[in-house]
């Protein structure tokens, strides 16, 4: 019965977290288009650094819902 709660848990995790994807990753496109096309107008790379770490947590993201770490989860439960 607790496995099958954990596993109930886990799915529910995984299944918020490729929502919230969705989400996530339409704001990082338009972050990412918005600073880029102000970094050229402005003509300073500087305008690009709040990409790197929406980066880092896309691809959190991305991996949990989709990637390994989706794969590492289930197997360890």
């Amino acid at each position: 019965l607790q496995n099958l709660i954990r596993e109930r848990q886990t799915a529910m995790q995984i299944a918020w977290t490729r929502k919230f994807l969705k989400y996530l990753g339409t704001f990082f496109g338009l972050a990412a288009a918005v600073l880029t096309s102000g970094a050229i107008k402005r003509k300073n790379p500087a305008v690009l650094l709040p990409i790197l770490p929406l980066s880092f947590v896309f691809s959190y993201h991305y991996d949990m819902g989709y990637g390994t770490l989706l794969q590492r989860i289930k197997g360890k439960s």
